[in-house]
């Protein structure tokens, strides 16, 4: 089983550490800068979609196998108990006060957790299932329930999965991995 795990202050690719200076919310953009590049839509991302998007580029990269071809054998499926509240905050005071009120299109574009899933399937054309399922508290039980009966799909193969949690800029986790159904 291939394995990411990213935190504000650790990054380890098959519990290998990887190399960085940054912690926090500079470090998910210099993970982007060594390790992505080509993807501008980066920048515009709340904290969990670059935290989905950085992790799910590194697994995939270890993966090593031919990306960007259309595949509907692959599933998008993560986990958290936060679910969007970093972006609806931030989006929550741009429309809080009546006397200040600017709506910002840009902040409230990522406030549903599923737009993490979006991105990544769109950027590696998987056209598997996709699901965000927030949970009360990280359960390994649940979690390992649903990847099972994603896999009862004839079409799912393998699945991109695993917790993915944001409570601000600064405090995030990521542990995915790639599963197969065989």
């Amino acid at each position: 089983m291939l394995k990411v795990y990213i935190n504000p202050e650790k990054v380890t690719v098959n519990d290998k550490p990887l190399s960085h200076k940054e912690k926090g919310a500079a470090l998910l953009a210099e993970l982007y800068r060594n390790h992505i590049g080509d993807y501008p839509k980066f920048f515009k991302m709340d904290t969990l979609s670059k935290l989905g998007f950085v992790a799910s580029e590194l697994l995939l990269q270890a993966e090593g196998k031919p990306r960007f071809e259309p595949r509907e054998d692959r599933a998008v499926i993560f986990f958290n108990k936060s679910a969007s509240l970093q972006a609806d905050t931030a989006y929550q005071a741009t429309i809080q006060d009546a006397e200040n009120f600017f709506p910002s299109p840009a902040a409230f574009v990522y406030t549903l957790p599923n737009i993490v899933t979006g991105e990544i399937a769109i950027r590696n054309k998987y056209f598997g299932e996709t699901s965000f399922i927030v949970l009360p508290d990280r359960d390994p039980q649940i979690m390992a329930r649903q990847l099972r009966l994603a896999f009862l799909d004839p079409m799912t193969e393998s699945i991109l999965g695993g917790w993915l949690d944001c409570t601000d800029e600064n405090h995030f986790e990521a542990e995915i991995y790639l599963l197969y159904k065989s």
